[in-house]
C-alpha cells in the first residue's frame, strides 16, 4: 500500500521550525515510499485564517523544496457539506443541540493545544431533542450513545517510537477525558477541526497521518467518528515536538523560530532541516 499523507496547517500565522519538521517528515516519508503528499488548508476559522498567511505557508514550503500532489484543498469551501453529513448521526440519536455559552463552544471547536486543559462537558444539554434546536445552538456528540452504537474493540495503529503499537479506544477513559465534544455550530458556519479532518482524510484517500504528539490524546475522537461514519482509519504517526529553550512547544507567535525569519537571515533549506532534525537535549 502506497503511503498517502498530508500536511494540514491552519493559515492563522507564519510557519515555524516545528511546522517545518512535521511537513518535511510527512513529505519525505511519502516520497521515499513512492506515495503521495497532499497540502490541505484547515481554514474553517474564518475570523483568524487570512490569505496572507496562506501565501506565506506556500512560499515557505516551496523554499524548503517540498512539492505536493494535486491542488491545495481548502476546508472553508466545504463547511456546508461537513454539516450536511451530520444528518445520519442525528437520525440515529447520536448528537444533540447545545445552547451553552458561545465562548465555551468556540473554544471547544478549536484544535487542542499542548498545556491547555480540555474541559470535559458536564452534559448540561444532553438529552435535548434535535427538534428543540435553536438558531446558534451547537451540535454535540453523545459519546456514551456513540459507544453503544460502535463495535467492541475500536482500535488504531501507531508507528511513532513513543507510541508504536495497536491502541484500543477505551470507552471509560474517552468519556472521562474527552466527553461530548462539539461537532459544529451551524448558525456561525463553523465546524470542529477533527470532524472536518475525518471527512477529508477519507475523501482524499489519506492512509497515513503524520503530526505532532500533542494531538495523540485526541486521536480516539477521530477514530470514533471514522467508525460512526463508516470511514477507514488511517495509520497514525505522532512525532516529537520542536521546543524552545524553556521546553515549551513552539507556537505561531514565536517569531524567532519563524521560517520567514530564518530565510531573511540567510539560512538555507538544509540549515532548517539540520536544526529541525537534530535531537534536542
Amino acid at each position: 500500500m502506497a503511503i498517502i499523507t498530508r500536511f494540514a496547517p491552519s493559515p492563522t500565522g507564519p510557519l515555524h521550525l516545528g511546522h517545518a519538521y512535521s511537513a518535511i517528515l510527512a513529505h519525505d516519508m511519502a516520497r521515499a515510499a513512492g506515495g503521495a503528499f497532499l497540502l490541505r488548508m484547515e481554514d474553517t476559522d474564518l475570523d483568524r485564517c487570512l490569505p496572507e498567511y496562506e501565501v506565506g505557508i506556500v512560499e515557505d514550503l516551496t523554499w524548503l523544496g517540498l512539492t505536493w500532489d494535486g491542488p491545495i484543498h481548502h476546508q472553508s469551501a466545504k463547511i456546508a457539506a461537513y454539516n450536511a453529513r451530520l444528518e445520519p448521526l442525528a437520525m440515529r440519536g447520536l448528537i444533540y443541540p447545545c445552547s451553552c455559552t458561545r465562548s465555551d463552544i468556540r473554544a471547544a471547536l478549536a484544535a487542542p493545544q499542548e498545556g491547555v486543559a480540555h474541559s470535559v462537558y458536564p452534559g448540561t444539554c444532553r438529552g435535548r431533542s434535535m427538534h428543540l434546536r435553536q438558531p446558534g445552538d451547537a451540535l454535540r456528540l453523545d459519546l456514551a450513545a456513540a459507544f453503544q452504537a460502535l463495535p467492541a474493540g475500536v482500535t488504531f495503529a501507531e508507528t511513532s517510537p513513543a507510541h508504536a503499537e495497536m491502541h484500543r479506544v477505551d470507552p471509560e477513559i474517552a468519556m472521562a477525558t474527552i466527553g461530548d465534544v462539539v461537532l459544529s455550530r451551524k448558525g456561525e458556519g463553523i465546524v470542529a477541526y477533527f470532524l472536518a479532518s475525518a471527512f477529508d482524510d477519507a475523501d482524499q484517500g489519506i492512509n497515513h497521518i503524520i503530526r505532532g504528539e500533542d494531538l495523540f490524546d485526541f486521536t480516539p475522537i477521530q477514530v470514533i467518528l471514522q467508525h460512526l461514519f463508516g470511514l477507514p482509519t488511517p495509520i497514525y504517526h505522532h512525532h516529537r515536538l520542536i521546543r524552545d529553550d524553556q521546553g515549551k512547544r513552539l507556537a505561531k507567535r514565536d517569531d524567532a523560530r519563524a521560517l520567514a525569519k530564518y530565510r531573511a537571515e540567510g539560512a538555507t533549506p538544509d540549515d532548517v532541516r539540520r536544526m529541525a532534525f537534530t535531537p534536542q537535549a
